[in-house]
């Protein structure tokens, strides 16, 4: 997928003055967050919290362990018949799937939601080597018949509405006019049944990959994952290296908080726990199973200090809880990760110059931190690339200017003062609205008063203080 995160200025007015996107989006994160909140008081808050810290140690112990887990996990899924390959990019990916394709004289290929075949751009390799893919989670199925992109990393399509989507089952599919939600998922239902029933070839993400046991690990709740990884011989999962856990207790633990966090609910529909082919006395299940495990910049990442930001287990709460994801929503970053979480990773996974304003795209908070099942500190890491940019030369000249001409003003007490003074007074000239059309404080001015200046300042108003209370004294 095409990096366009440095567009994200011009992306975000463009967003902001489409008022139905925005009442979906944020119809969708404010509902989602709320049956999140729900969920984690199931059996009191408290279970939940235990739960949330129980998940991010065993989040972080995977990390400690990420090399060796990786290794146990390889030879525990090749015993179990599982063909593990390795691809240092996106490329060599790709080209793993297009070689196990060619091999088997693949034609039809249906998918199940993967966040790394969209940060590898799979499906655009797969088309045009001649293959046809078909999306099979609904949401992804929506956007793949719309030509976009998805906005969210659980809910694909919540940047549309009811309406939008019934028109283009009309225009795409044929579908007769109607306004209600179940049979437009019905007449959906029916079209990738079709899809399911030819295809030869089955691709997945995966959520886990538990180390102790070699299994793979989905979780959907459509079992349009279970489909793919069952009707087709052929079944290949794309699973980036940080999805490693140790044991099978900590994927029970993990499971209740990524079900909690997503979608509010206390368990998923469907958990799928892959442990190899068709065996010799079984009737169903593939053939051949392939997990390819992708870096793509990820042991970059896990080598430098923002390592915990691997941890993350792509449930999507820090997208519902984020004000600046709210009014925008997610085609605005640029890239396949949006929110909090895809204003961090991003730019670590592209390159910092690639992603230059996402770490600015983002109030502090710290909504992100407090929802984050695995307790990512993302303000932190918002906050240290932000400070990388300036160190790097990425932060915009008017900015670095601005930085400097304040240190140089605060270590002066002279300045300081003079700076006040004339704050104070030049507050008082301002336009009724109080608003600075150009500037660096025009963007800021534009929905918001600027507020007037106190008449004294702090100082003075201390002074005066201690200047009453020498009188005071006999």
């Amino acid at each position: 997928m095409t990096n366009k995160a440095n567009e994200f200025a011009s992306a975000s007015r463009s967003a902001i003055q489409t008022p139905e996107m925005v009442a979906a989006v944020a119809f969708a994160t404010n509902s989602a967050a709320a049956k999140r909140n729900i969920a984690f008081e199931v059996n009191g808050t408290e279970h939940g919290e235990a739960l949330r810290q129980q998940a991010a140690e065993a989040r972080r112990r995977a990390l400690r362990k990420l090399p060796e887990l990786l290794e146990q996990a390889e030879a525990r899924m090749q015993a179990n018949g599982i063909e593990v390959l390795w691809a240092k990019d996106g490329e060599e990916a790709s080209q793993h799937v297009l070689n196990i394709a060619r091999q088997h004289n693949i034609k039809h290929i249906a998918k199940s939601k993967s966040m790394v075949s969209e940060e590898i751009g799979l499906n655009a390799v797969l088309e045009t080597a001649g293959f046809d893919v078909l999306e099979t989670d609904l949401g992804e199925y929506i956007i793949q018949l719309a030509g976009e992109t998805p906005s969210h990393i659980v809910a694909p399509v919540i940047h549309k509405s009811k309406a939008e989507i019934r028109d283009l089952f009309m225009e795409r599919l044929g579908m007769a006019y109607t306004d209600d939600a179940a049979e437009m998922t019905r007449f959906a239902r029916r079209h990738l049944r079709e899809g399911f029933l030819k295809a030869d070839m089955g691709i997945s993400g995966g959520n886990f990959i538990i180390a102790e046991t070699g299994t793979l690990c989905l979780v959907t709740n459509e079992g349009n994952g279970r489909m793919v990884t069952s009707l087709p011989p052929v079944h290949v999962a794309l699973v980036g290296i940080e999805k490693v856990i140790e044991t099978l207790d900590d994927y029970a633990t993990l499971i209740q908080l990524l079900a909690r966090s997503a979608t509010g609910q206390v368990m998923s529909v469907y958990a799928n726990l892959i442990n190899g082919p068709r065996r010799t006395a079984e009737d169903g299940g593939p053939e051949r199973v392939v997990v390819i495990l992708v870096d793509n910049g990820r042991s970059k990442i896990y080598n430098s200090t923002y390592a915990e930001a691997l941890a993350c287990i792509r449930c999507g709460s820090c997208l519902n809880a984020c004000p600046v994801y709210e009014a925008i929503g997610g085609h605005a970053y640029g890239w396949v990760y949006s929110g909090p979480i895809g204003a961090v990773i991003t730019p670590l996974l592209t390159g910092l110059e690639n992603a230059t304003p996402l770490p600015h795209a983002s109030s502090l908070c710290g909504k992100c931190k407090v929802v984050c099942p695995v307790d990512i500190d993302l303000p932190r890491m918002l906050l240290d690339l932000r400070h990388d940019l300036v160190a790097a030369g990425h932060a915009p000249l008017l900015w670095r200017m601005g930085l400097r001409g304040w240190a140089m003003v605060s270590r002066s007490p002279l300045l300081f003062g003079l700076v006040g003074w004339a704050a104070k007074w030049g507050s008082k000239v301002l336009p009724k609205h109080r608003t600075i059309p150009v500037g660096p404080l025009g963007g800021w001015s534009k929905s918001r008063d600027l507020p007037e200046f106190a008449p004294e300042t702090f100082h003075q108003l201390w002074a005066k203080r201690e200047k009453g209370n020498d009188h005071e004294q006999p």
